[in-house]
């Protein structure tokens, strides 16, 4: 992103985007509590964060590990201190702002009938594949392929016993990011549920001006208003 602070921190139209992601799962009618997992140096500042915004969802704040899967699993532990093994859990990225409630409710609805649930959305352009990044004789045909978000929905028993898996098949190292990439090593199925292409991931400074345009008409809709 070009920038010393984190991207999730950065700030767009007075909040934190971590701030605009929290509201969108403090809105929702069936979710419970959050737990903010994070960098050392900013856990106080997500508890500040939580107070002034009115996120009166966040149970917990817990700090992160070397990799995504330690990171879940930092998460998952602190929950499991808590809760049951049969909890309904939702892992989003901090930095996907713009979830919107229909995903959410086909991400937990999907998860009831079918126990698991990945938000996806599919492939639309044309792709091949290259061994070098200078020239393609393979064309992967795109019907075939889906495009994983978040959230990520399992029960909270199922993903510990995943990460205990990854833990004793040496499948927790960097290139292991995502619980749905772990499950499907582990020979699991992954059962898709509802994305959008505006359930971005904030990764580039182009992906911060398409969040502010869509930030602009989220609110132009509210208000029964042109976007011109």
């Amino acid at each position: 992103m070009g920038h010393d602070v984190p991207k999730q921190f950065l700030c767009v139209r007075g909040k934190p985007i971590i701030v605009h992601t929290m509201e969108r799962f403090q809105r929702h009618p069936e979710v419970d509590g959050l737990v903010v997992v994070t960098l050392p140096d900013r856990i106080d500042f997500v508890w500040d964060c939580a107070e002034t915004f009115g996120i009166t969802k966040l149970r917990q704040v817990v700090v992160g590990g070397e990799t995504g899967l330690e990171s879940i699993g930092n998460g998952l532990d602190a929950l499991a201190a808590e809760c049951p093994p049969d909890t309904t859990v939702m892992i989003h990225d901090g930095n996907r702002p713009l979830v919107s409630d229909e995903i959410i409710s086909d991400s937990l609805s999907t998860f009831r009938k079918r126990g698991s649930a990945v938000a996806v959305i599919p492939c639309v352009e044309v792709v091949f594949k290259s061994d070098n990044d200078r020239e393609a004789n393979e064309e992967i045909p795109r019907e075939w392929l889906w495009r994983t978000q978040t959230p990520h929905t399992y029960a909270l028993g199922k993903m510990l016993w995943a990460l205990k898996q990854a833990r004793a098949r040496g499948l927790s190292g960097i290139g292991m990011a995502a619980m749905c990439q772990l499950m499907s090593r582990l020979g699991e199925t992954t059962y898709c549920s509802k994305g959008s292409e505006k359930n971005l991931k904030l990764t580039t400074p182009d992906d911060m001006d398409i969040f502010k345009a869509l930030l602009f008409a989220e609110d132009a809709e509210r208000r029964n208003m042109p976007c011109g």
